[in-house]
């Protein structure tokens, strides 16, 4: 399908929308503000606390949609092992070492396919370029690019889902509009049933769809693999961050949408905040823009099926363009109240934690019996399926990045072994470096995740859970974030013990102890971060649902409450957030004792204690503070900090 230069939607209706997103942010920012408050809370109480060494064995490497390995590769180890080489062969150094001395920032994936586009549709030659921060453009000639020409048309990747079947993509068409009945054939429905030999459609719940075609299944998968990557990437851009903001936004979206009845955890959160803020904004549209317009389009069958998805186009742009818009004009404010937070906030934070856990107290007291029964009617007999669920997902996933890791830095010692040549030993180690951000060598951990995808349907009845996607995408980042803490790790420790004065065999030998220690380390943090990512998700399967079961009851019972909170004159404290706290301590106690089961291993508090996300009690504040920031307790009062391999909310902030 192709652009239109002109929209479906009229002044009036555009106007509309515009009024629909600012009474969305009307409601919307001042959740977001109080938020933001107890993320301050949450980050200064995590200063405090006490800081020891590093419990995380992997160096961290940071991870994005704009990250191609830059700083990845050791400029020195580079130039230890070129040197060698170099010196045995007396070739020059500058033959061995690239004249950046660094990997490039992006990877981009870039070729010819053919396009469905215009009006009338047809297919058109074009040539595409995926931008490493996971856009697609196309252009009518590679020279076009080249040149620095604007493209032709160009779509951000956030929410797309890519199709490599045709059949499977017609059937979608159809279910677009099941009411239009019985159609003649028009164009655009003949240009479509007329095989594409290696197709890949985009589709979108709320955007216009893009449907391209390979010349070769080479290339098909290549491209099918490029747009993975990138709709991952730009779907996971704030569940990745460990910015308290965006940690608060994105706790702020599931309280706006928990008070409009919306408890179950889905994939409306996957993309940036205005993103995130037009498909809620989109979602609930939807149900009246089927009833007001659909049945006014043009067309029959998939061609009017295009005309809807184009509509929806519309719309989507005009809000995202408002949210955007909205969320800039924000900035300055946000800005501002996070430095008068910080201000107000620390001289008081004793004070304010004290309070916390006197109410807490109180709640406990108050949802104790509903909390109990709930969870031995609904939970405690489908949490044992729902952990061993995680587990064995996580598990392959990270069993498969181990095998890659010992392959790869297995080649390395036998290239080296074997007296390479300057160029080999340029292409392997850069081979090496490059591996967290191959799609093709990733591809074999990623798809141990994709089945899950299917099996995770089972818990739609039980718990109103639809966020499998983005439960897919979390293992599959934690994949790329262990391989490339693992290559960073190895780079770094054969970087410190290569010499000059060492021959190819003797380095060899050299980066078979840093093989074993790398392993060790990845085996460490592996399993710290598979429990953190389990723990993690079994609360957004379980603490919505619970949430809800509690909502008529236990909710009723808090501006009793509320007045011992509002005496702090701090939006950082809510009795909704303490009281939401408490729920999620019991709940993890649930939690970690049948994690333990299945683990069959003895309760360790550095494995099942780090990045912790139950909330404080003031006698184990620093602690459990030390904890919730990615920290390995020793003993009581003291922690260990680490980088946490996924970032993690802050007590009270439970993302969706």
């Amino acid at each position: 399908m192709g652009g239109r230069s002109s929209s479906p939607l009229d002044k009036q209706q555009q106007q509309h929308l515009r009024g629909q997103v600012d009474a969305l942010l009307r409601n919307f920012l001042p959740q977001y503000q109080a938020q933001l408050a107890a993320s301050v809370l949450w980050q200064i109480s995590q200063e405090l606390a006490p800081q020891e060494l590093a419990g995380c064995q992997l160096l961290h490497s940071k991870v994005g949609a704009a990250s191609g390995g830059e700083g990845l590769l050791s400029e020195r180890c580079y130039r230890v092992v070129g040197s060698m080489v170099a010196r045995r062969w007396a070739m020059p150094l500058s033959l061995l070492v690239p004249q950046s001395g660094k990997l490039p920032q992006v990877r981009e994936h870039r070729g010819l396919l053919s396009q469905l586009q215009g009006h009338p549709p047809q297919w058109q030659l074009i040539f595409c370029v995926l931008r490493g921060d996971g856009r697609l453009e196309w252009f009518s000639h590679r020279e076009e690019y080249e040149n620095g020409c604007r493209p032709l048309g160009s779509t951000a990747l956030t929410g797309y889902t890519v199709l490599t079947s045709q059949r499977e993509y017609l059937h979608l068409l159809d279910t677009l509009c099941p009411d239009s009945g019985e159609h003649t054939l028009e164009e655009s429905d003949s240009l479509l049933e007329m095989p594409v030999n290696f197709p890949l459609f985009l589709q979108h719940p709320f955007r216009r769809h893009l449907c391209f075609s390979a010349a070769t299944a080479e290339a098909q998968r290549a491209w099918r693999l490029a747009l993975d990557g990138g709709i991952r990437l730009r779907g996971t851009v704030l569940q990745r961050s460990q910015a308290p903001a965006a940690h608060a936004f994105l706790d702020a979206i599931r309280l706006y949408r928990q008070h409009r009845g919306h408890f179950g955890h889905d994939d409306m959160t996957l993309g940036s905040d205005a993103e995130v803020l037009t498909s809620v904004l989109m979602q609930e549209l939807l149900p009246a823009l089927r009833a007001q317009i659909q049945l006014s389009l043009r067309g029959t069958g998939r061609a009017r099926a295009w005309a809807w998805t184009e509509l929806l186009d519309a719309v989507h742009a005009t809000i995202l363009a408002g949210a955007s818009a909205g969320l800039r004009t924000f900035q300055p404010k946000k800005d501002e109240l996070l430095a008068a937070l910080e201000r107000k906030i620390r001289p008081d934070v004793d004070q304010m934690l004290r309070l916390r856990e006197h109410v807490a107290g109180k709640l406990r007291a108050v949802v104790q019996g509903p909390l109990e029964l709930c969870l031995r009617r609904k939970v405690d007999a489908q949490l044992p399926r729902v952990t061993q669920m995680l587990l064995n997902t996580v598990e392959a996933a990270l069993a498969a990045v181990q095998t890659l890791l010992v392959q790869g830095m297995d080649r390395l010692s036998r290239n080296l072994r074997r007296s390479p040549s300057g160029a080999r030993l340029r292409k392997e180690v850069y081979s090496f470096g490059e591996m967290p951000w191959d799609p093709e060598l990733m591809q074999t951990c990623y798809c141990e995740a994709e089945p899950s995808q299917g099996r995770l349907g089972w818990l739609v009845v039980p718990f109103g859970f639809l966020g499998a996607r983005s439960l897919v995408f979390g293992v599959q980042d934690l994949a790329q974030q262990l391989m490339a803490d693992a290559v960073a790790t190895f780079l770094q420790l054969a970087d410190q013990c290569l010499t000059m004065t060492l021959d190819c065999n003797q380095a060899a030998q050299q980066l078979e102890k840093v093989r074993g220690r790398v392993l060790k380390k990845f085996q460490s943090d592996s399993d710290s971060a598979q429990r953190r990512f389990i723990r993690r998700w079994q609360l957004c399967i379980l603490l919505p649902f619970v949430l809800s079961q509690l909502e008529p009851s236990c909710k009723e019972e808090l501006p009793e409450l509320e007045g011992d909170v509002l005496a702090v004159g701090s939006s950082a404290l809510t009795i909704e957030g303490i009281y939401e706290d408490v729920i999620r301590e019991v709940l993890l106690q649930r939690i970690d004792g049948e994690l333990k089961k299945a683990l069959s291993t003895s309760y360790v508090s550095c494995d099942l204690d780090g990045c912790l996300e139950a909330p404080w009690n003031q006698a184990g504040a620093d602690e459990q503070a030390g904890a919730q920031r990615g920290t390995c307790s020793k003993q009581p009062g003291s922690s260990t900090k680490v980088q946490p391999l996924c970032p993690l909310p802050p007590p009270g902030m439970f993302r969706s």
